[in-house]
């Protein structure tokens, strides 16, 4: 009797799950194939799509305008919006460099060894100071030669005398003193050619003076330095041999009362710049300061891989403050500034989706948010090209504050 009473209890349960089993299939069915009437139509009712004013509807209202209490009011101030100049400039990064134009590599005029040194790696050096002095073979031969020429001249300025002498009492011939002559005159020649040679060297008239009384060569010849500016590099060291043109130079100077501010500019943007154009340079290193310049070289040709041109200004730097390879900002003006409606920087909010508002205010209390269209921006101001007329109040510090108050208000 109680097996037969589990056969009939297990007999039910399998009889439940299979019911089970075809009603979810009979409502899955039914779902995806709807009941037909009498003409084959599905008699289920489509869901109605929502209106556009519905989802506007859904979607979190969020308020325009927004009412301050005084407490409130403390974070915000408020300013006159008035009109300011903008100017048309195109901004690019570059370099400082010397200027090739005014850069000196300083080389010996004649071989030899060096001796001395007189000037280092920084230094500021005026045009004909002493940067360096050889010993150079070059100037003992024409020391040399110099010192032959004066005692030739002196040999024969005294046979000439003493033949003049002896033609007044007829004792020679007038052809002897005619040779004698002749042998002074070459002899002169020979002397200036001589002292020309030697001052080449650099050597002075009184130099050469002594040199001729003293009967001594001097070797040592002196490099001067050709223009004022700063030793950038000295590859000299004593008892080095130097000869003319063999790089590296002894020195290189520069003058860096002007500096170069290599640039390259996109090519999109090269048709805005012109040769004599203002340029305002400002480096990482004086981040206060404003060097001021005029463009002096444009390139002509255009790089195939960054598809840039070469823009080149003379940097005024008086105070040689700018040193070569600073990285370097610069801005030029490239047409007449625009008189527009201005914003402070912070009365400017973009919004999530993009877009740029201001909040205005009548009576200092309540203020409503309005979409802007800004451009260009300068000294802490945005450009405002539509949206906003001068004399408005607006918000300016705190106009984030008031975007989000009325976000949070709206949750």
């Amino acid at each position: 009797m109680t097996t037969s009473k589990r056969t009939i209890t297990l007999r039910a349960a399998v009889v439940a799950v299979l019911l089970s089993f075809l009603a979810g299939i009979y409502l899955a069915v039914g779902h995806f194939y709807p009941p037909k009437d009498a003409l084959g139509s599905s008699t289920a009712k489509a869901a109605p799509e929502p209106s556009s004013e519905a989802g506007r509807a859904a979607a979190p209202n969020v308020p325009d305008s927004i009412e301050l209490s005084d407490t409130q009011l403390k974070s915000v101030k408020v300013e006159t919006a008035a009109e300011r100049e903008f100017p048309i400039e195109k901004a690019a990064v570059g370099s400082i460099d010397f200027n090739e134009e005014l850069l000196t590599q300083v080389f010996t005029p004649y071989q030899g060894r060096i001796v001395g040194l007189f000037a280092k790696v920084g230094d500021e050096v005026k045009k004909g100071e002493t940067l360096f002095t050889i010993e150079s073979p070059d100037l003992v031969q024409a020391s040399s030669t110099l010192i032959a020429a004066a005692g030739v001249l002196e040999l024969t300025g005294r046979n000439l005398e003493r033949l003049k002498m002896l033609y007044s009492t007829r004792a020679i011939s007038q052809k002897d003193l005619e040779q004698a002559t002749s042998d002074n005159q070459t002899a002169e020649g020979g002397y200036r050619a001589a002292r020309d040679a030697v001052r080449i060297f650099g050597k002075t008239e009184a130099e050469i003076d002594r040199m001729v009384k003293d009967r001594h060569v001097d070797p040592i010849l002196v490099v001067p330095n050709p223009i004022s500016g700063r030793i950038t590099a000295r590859n000299a060291a004593p008892g080095l041999f130097v000869q003319p043109g063999n790089p590296p130079a002894p020195f290189t100077v520069a003058d860096i009362s002007t500096m170069w501010m290599l640039a390259n500019v996109a090519e999109s943007d090269s048709p805005a710049f012109r040769i004599g154009q203002e340029v305002k340079v400002t480096v990482m290193a004086y981040p206060d300061r404003v060097f001021t310049g005029k463009i002096s070289t444009i390139g002509s040709t255009v790089d195939p891989s960054t598809r840039r041109v070469l823009v080149r200004s003379d940097i005024d730097d008086p105070k040689h403050e700018l040193r070569a390879g600073m990285f370097a900002n610069f801005v030029i003006r490239t047409g007449d500034p625009e008189r527009s409606v201005a914003a402070p920087l912070d009365g400017v909010v973009r919004d999530g989706d993009g877009t740029m508002t201001v909040w205005v205010t009548a009576d200092r209390r309540r203020f409503t948010r309005r979409t802007v269209k800004i451009g260009l921006q300068r000294d802490g101001y945005n450009q405002i090209l539509s949206g906003l007329q001068p004399g408005e109040l607006i918000a300016t510090e705190g106009a984030l504050y008031l975007s989000n108050a009325v976000a949070v208000a709206a949750r």
